[in-house]
């Protein structure tokens, strides 16, 4: 017969079932994520899919990603973000890096605010010549909503006149 005891109180009939050790965890003992959270990473480990885990495994391996994605989201609402309008000031800028692209995004905010996650993920601090587009999407019937998509240059500035 199967142990069901939680592996934190061991208590008996743990319903759940941790997300990385896979053990059984009561409700008590569980630490939950939202289903959303990483949801700006580019591919989620599978590590992080779950949205259930025992508390010595979140502990140990969920709480520390939490917080450097919450240290990259502060930083990419902070990021350098110059539109292809404004070529004149960013003609000197380096363009060595390959565009980021993103597609099918709910509103244009959420797009820019993942090409400058993805740029701070890949260790820049600005995004230049910035095309942001948008596509009326009618699905058949009477409502329609809008896709938007963009891509932007990752580079990295270092005058303090640009930041």
């Amino acid at each position: 017969m199967e142990n069901t005891n939680c592996v934190v109180c061991q208590k008996p009939k743990a319903n759940l079932e941790c997300g990385v050790c896979h053990e059984h965890v009561c409700k008590k003992c569980a630490q939950f994520v939202d289903e959303g959270t990483f949801s700006y990473m580019e591919t989620i480990p599978d590590m992080l899919k779950s949205s259930v885990f025992c508390g010595p495994c979140y502990d140990l391996n969920i709480a520390p990603e939490l917080e450097q994605y919450e240290a990259d989201m502060e930083k990419a609402k902070t990021i350098s973000i110059y539109m292809t309008s404004d070529s004149k000031v960013t003609s000197r800028f380096s363009r060595k890096e390959k565009a980021i692209e993103i597609k099918d995004c709910p509103d244009r905010e959420e797009l820019l605010m993942r090409l400058g996650f993805l740029a701070v993920k890949a260790g820049f601090n600005a995004l230049i010549d910035v095309e942001v587009n948008s596509e009326k999407v009618k699905p058949g019937g009477k409502y329609q909503y809008t896709k938007w998509s963009g891509k932007g240059v990752p580079t990295q500035i270092t005058s303090r006149r640009f930041l």
